[in-house]
């Protein structure tokens, strides 16, 4: 039974049409994968998805109901990855993660049990400018982990991480999909996430 879903979705740039009649149904504890050249639309979808742009044509829907009737409930149940890593270079590592927490009324107590997580502990008390680009991506990627959330919505989530960033980055979907959460991700490249659909995008 689907858990998120989006019906007859179109989308445009302006004046010009990035998709048109686009399905999608995702079920609990499932994952899809956006794939598809650059421009087919696959950033422009996962904001649709978050509720940031409002579809042409088409609804989305959460458990049956479209979540333009309810959109800071929609909000509350999402975390959205995009491809800036939103960090405030002059804050150190744990400040930024802190910023997060407080942001989302999470415990203070999650943000240190984040870090060693992806293995940014060590280095809790440095600058955010001082990161590499596969830290920064870590460090973003800590922020899903703060509060439980039932939908991640993922935009090139592996962008500048190595191998073992890569691991964990597979380990953190499975454990969100374990709980009951749905995890849409946009790749240009296979992700270690099992059994995900993919939704394949064309060009406009």
């Amino acid at each position: 039974m689907a858990l998120f879903e989006g019906v007859g979705l179109a989308c445009q740039r302006g004046a010009v049409p990035v998709f048109e009649d686009l399905d999608f149904s995702v079920a609990a504890g499932e994952a899809l994968w956006l794939a598809g050249p650059n421009g087919s639309g696959k950033s422009s979808l996962l904001r649709l998805m978050a509720g940031l742009l409002a579809p042409v044509a088409g609804e989305l829907r959460w458990d049956g109901r479209a979540i333009a009737e309810d959109r800071e409930g929609h909000r509350e149940r999402l975390r959205y990855l995009g491809h800036l890593d939103a960090l405030k270079a002059h804050l150190t590592i744990e400040e930024n993660l802190r910023f997060w927490a407080e942001y989302w009324n999470a415990p203070r107590a999650g943000v240190g049990l984040a870090l060693e997580r992806v293995e940014l502990a060590h280095i809790a008390d440095a600058p955010a400018r001082q990161l590499s680009a596969g830290q920064r991506r870590r460090l973003a990627l800590a922020r899903l982990l703060l509060k439980p959330a039932a939908l991640w919505l993922l935009d090139e989530p592996s962008a500048a991480l190595d191998a073992a960033g890569m691991a964990l980055l597979g380990t953190l979907v499975a454990d969100c999909r374990a709980g009951g959460g749905v995890v849409i991700f946009s790749s240009h490249e296979r992700l270690p996430v099992e059994n995900a659909a993919q939704l394949l995008l064309a060009a406009a």
